[in-house]
């Protein structure tokens, strides 16, 4: 039987990476992004298997809606909820129209792809979802001197680990596994873009993400932390989580009552 795996933002770095190694591993695929020549530059390339190129722009309602009816009625067998927008900066400084693209490309839009696609998978007793985000989402207890500051980025990639794992949790038992992947600096355009110099920075490539993320896949991995040697720091992380979560009462805290 067929594979058949939609990626987003498959026309450059870590999404391209996937599609690449999807193809070579014999998965039938849908890739998703905004540049038309480069989808079908892609699916020129790869005669061997079945491409269907989707130019849409996720930051908008009508692309998320198009991608989505993809998702809930083609027999997806993965989903890479990749596509990414770097707007770095603080969030005084944050033009709104860029707020906005940066929460639809990386909240709205995997929130609505992975709703779509979850069903059919349940169904069918099978499916991986593999949300990409980033070690930011772990960076808001950082002190202001450690710059950059960006808000709004580090907030979109926190909200892809909390759905994630608590979607996790919700599926567990239907054979639908979930992801969150979380790559630290990556050699791809996505700081180019952005005006970064970032060629004195030690990188990943983007080849390295897709190899940890498919091995977290076969050990089983919630959170896959390409670059953090000692896995215990994660689980250290969210144990800590579950702690204050669980220690909460009714009762208002000494600290907060007045004497």
């Amino acid at each position: 039987m067929s594979k058949l795996a939609l990626v987003t933002g498959a026309t450059s770095g870590i999404g391209k990476a996937f599609a690449e190694r999807l193809a070579a591993d014999g998965y039938d695929l849908v890739i998703v992004g905004r540049r038309q020549d480069r989808l079908e530059e892609f699916a020129t390339s790869h005669p061997n298997i079945k491409v269907r190129s989707l130019a849409a722009d996720l930051s908008t309602n009508d692309g998320v809606d198009a991608v989505a009816e993809v998702c809930a009625t083609e027999p997806l067998t993965m989903l890479v909820n990749n596509a990414g927008v770097a707007h770095y900066m603080p969030l005084a400084e944050l033009p709104a129209d860029k707020a906005r693209e940066l929460v639809h490309v990386k909240v709205v839009a995997p929130t609505m792809l992975t709703r779509a696609a979850v069903a059919g998978m349940q169904e069918r007793g099978e499916g991986t979802i593999i949300n990409v985000a980033g070690m930011i989402a772990f960076s808001g207890p950082a002190p202001h001197s450690q710059l950059p500051r960006r808000a709004v980025y580090a907030g979109t990639l926190a909200h892809l680990v909390a759905m994630s794992q608590t979607l996790h949790a919700e599926l567990q038992g239907t054979g639908v596994s979930v992801q969150v992947l979380c790559p630290g600096v990556v050699a791809t355009e996505f700081h180019e873009r952005q005006g970064l110099d970032m060629s004195v920075v030690p990188r990943m490539t983007a080849d390295d993400v897709v190899t940890a993320g498919l091995r977290g896949l076969e050990l089983g991995e919630v959170v896959c932390a390409p670059g953090v040697e000692d896995a215990s720091l994660l689980d250290a992380v969210f144990k800590a989580d579950l702690a204050a979560f669980g220690a909460q009462s009714p009762e208002l805290a000494t600290r907060y009552q007045t004497s």
